[in-house]
């Protein structure tokens, strides 16, 4: 019966010992958990460290309103769409990729430019006006003018004007009405006779009525 009775008391000081230390694992593992959840509740759905920069999961960052960790990073940009989870856009057209392409230019082969005012900023397509020729350099687009007098047919004279270009004709002669080619000028419309004015190419010359003779000023009768 001793014998019977030290080894009750041994099994029973086991049963406590390992009852003891048993709860000893149990209780950490319960608390960890539990203050795992508050903190998922405070910084949102999608975090992984906690206590160590964001805590956000990759793919996430903190939502500037909620401070969550709800918004999502797409790393090639998502151009006109939207970012709807880590690497996943929402492109206009319905259709969900890595990125979204970019709308067709509508500015032409040479792209756009920015044009800014006091009211703010627009692209401008990268072209040059008439007359002016483009050329890429490494400051950007320049605009040349064309030297249009190396094709234009001008009877008389050509003058490069920027962006265009003139036809003048010499004394005596003005331009007709389709500006290149050169008329006879009627100076005598311009009554430069006090009596009669004939005119001729280039010139004029003035005669007086009968009983007059011409003033030595070619102009006036006496």
């Amino acid at each position: 019966p001793p014998v019977m009775l030290v080894e009750l008391l041994f099994q029973a000081a086991c049963v406590s010992l390992f009852l003891s230390s048993g709860q000893g694992r149990v209780y950490p593992a319960r608390k960890k958990p539990a203050s795992f959840a508050v903190e998922r509740r405070r910084v949102g759905p999608h975090i992984c460290f906690p206590g160590s920069g964001s805590g956000c999961c990759p793919g996430w960052m903190l939502s500037p309103g909620s401070g969550k960790c709800t918004l999502p990073l797409c790393s090639f940009g998502c151009g006109a769409g939207s970012c709807i989870a880590p690497n996943l856009c929402m492109c206009p057209d319905g259709e969900q990729g890595i990125t979204c392409p970019e709308p067709p230019g509508t500015c032409g082969e040479y792209g756009c430019d920015l044009s800014c005012n006091h009211g703010g900023c627009q692209e401008v397509a990268r072209v040059c006006p008439v007359g002016f020729s483009m050329a890429e350099t490494a400051n950007g687009v320049r605009c040349t003018d064309i030297d249009e007098c190396r094709s234009a047919a001008c009877e008389g004279t050509c003058v490069n004007t920027e962006g265009g270009f003139a036809c003048e004709c010499g004394a005596g002669r003005e331009l007709s009405a389709d500006r290149r080619s050169c008329r006879d000028t009627d100076e005598c419309q311009a009554m430069p006779c006090q009596h009669r004015c004939e005119n001729s190419v280039g010139s004029y010359r003035c005669s007086c009525r009968p009983g007059y003779h011409l003033h030595g000023n070619r102009h006036s009768c006496v």
